[in-house]
């Protein structure tokens, strides 16, 4: 029984886009080694946190398809957390969690490792831990590569398995428009798995990786949001590797992506992670409502959602306290 009384709490926990996606080879734990310039958007998850008097986690969900046992990220943290810190959990309890969501499903947009950080986070101020951001990370990375990034969020250069963060300059504001076929799904480990089938002969050797990060630093893309450029001095340096597999597997993938390349008001477009979410950088909010508009109108597809949203300079955010 909880000693220590809970207020609820809801958070918000945003997508992910990558502005950039490279793969440079095996790494010795037969992970690949990645270097990603990852980017938080606005379209984001909610969750609502509430205490319970017996200690225990539950979750539930209003989408469908998301799975409510311990298969979910979002339990899976809740319970890495009371293994970790088994004396606040039984100071102040467990909680019920409520998933509100907005993120798609398999969409290549980081939605459920965003959803387990936010667990991170709100047990961090529930259970009134202060942990740090390192300690909130490297939980984080236990349970995903994607996860510390969900967490921390912003503008980040990413290496390693992507959980090894370098915070670059915001790009908070820039509009950018997301668009999946609803009923589209591409598996992240069967893209990286087809990849390595196909490319991996051109692998760089595990001795070269830091070089080839170091060039990436100095990159024209990186080098742009150094001097704090947004829209169309980044939107040419936009590149992902998973596109060379995933495009011509999925074929409705590239006319998305062809779709929005034909729009005034789309500075560039790129499929994000290992897809099948597209996205498209815009001039402005006002330019990206239209540009949503147009690919709507142009694919005239029911199975076709668009968000026009925003970067944010953020990851998991409070959203109200009860």
């Amino acid at each position: 029984m909880p000693t220590e009384f809970m207020a609820d709490l809801t958070l918000l926990a945003p997508a992910k886009i990558n502005l950039y996606l490279e793969i440079l080879g095996n790494r010795g734990d037969g992970f690949h080694e990645l270097a990603m310039v990852m980017q938080s958007v606005g379209l984001a998850d909610r969750l609502r946190f509430r205490p319970t008097a017996d200690g225990s986690f539950s979750l539930s969900c209003d989408h469908p398809e998301v799975p409510v046992d311990d298969t979910n990220l979002v339990l899976r943290a809740a319970r890495l957390m009371a293994e970790e810190y088994p004396e606040a959990h039984a100071r102040h309890g467990g909680v019920a969690i409520a998933l509100e969501k907005r993120i798609p499903v398999g969409a290549g947009l980081a939605g459920g490792s965003a959803d387990g950080s936010a667990v991170i986070v709100a047990l961090d101020h529930l259970w009134s831990l202060n942990l740090s951001r390192e300690r909130q990370c490297e939980l984080a990375a236990r349970l995903g590569s994607d996860m510390p990034f969900s967490l921390v969020g912003g503008t980040m250069l990413a290496t390693g398995r992507g959980e090894i963060l370098q915070p670059l300059p915001s790009l908070a504001g820039q509009a950018v428009v997301l668009a999946k076929y609803r009923s589209l799904a591409v598996s992240t480990v069967w893209a990286y798995q087809t990849y390595r089938e196909r490319f991996g002969a051109d692998y760089r050797p595990e001795a070269d990786f830091p070089t080839r990060h170091e060039q990436i630093r100095t990159s024209a893309l990186l080098t742009a949001i150094a001097r704090g450029e947004q829209g169309a001095e980044i939107a040419p340096h936009l590149s992902n590797d998973l596109e060379k597999v995933v495009l011509p597997e999925h074929p409705a993938v590239q006319w998305l992506r062809d779709s929005f390349a034909r729009q005034s008001g789309v500075l560039g477009t790129m499929m994000s992670g290992s897809g099948p979410t597209v996205f498209a950088l815009c001039d402005s909010p006002s330019a990206a409502e239209a540009v949503a508009a147009a690919v709507a109108a142009e694919l005239a597809d029911p199975d076709l959602d668009l968000w026009p949203t925003v970067c944010l300079d953020h990851g998991i955010a409070p959203l109200d306290y009860a």
